[in-house]
């Protein structure tokens, strides 16, 4: 709660300490920090974040999809975007009423 809180208000250093500092991170806090980065103009870090999700092995869910293709729409990187929706594909969110919109917004 207090990463997203601080992400919120644009406190992008005080939200990544929390998040470094805790003793175990869960799907929540990685989508909080992945959200404030990109929030708050910081769309490479945050998809930097999601690669470094995946490397620890923790399986992202449909709001991790949604920050990452909103992520994809902002740099209008249309490679980053394309392989976001083959993991989605992958992970099955693909039927996910709120990802559907998210992609139809990257793919704009």
């Amino acid at each position: 709660a207090l990463v997203n809180m601080y992400g919120k208000h644009g406190k992008i250093e005080d939200a990544r300490y929390l998040f470094d500092k805790m003793p175990r991170q869960d799907v929540v806090s990685w989508n909080a920090m992945i959200a404030a980065y990109s929030q708050n103009g910081h769309q490479k870090k945050a998809l930097e974040l999601f690669g470094q999700m995946q490397v620890k092995g923790m399986v992202p869910n449909n709001a991790t999809f949604i920050s990452i293709l909103d992520t994809c729409a902002g740099l209008a990187s249309l490679t980053e975007g394309k392989n976001s929706h083959a993991i989605i594909l992958d992970s099955g969110f693909e039927s996910d009423v709120a990802v559907g919109i998210a992609l139809v917004n990257m793919y704009g």
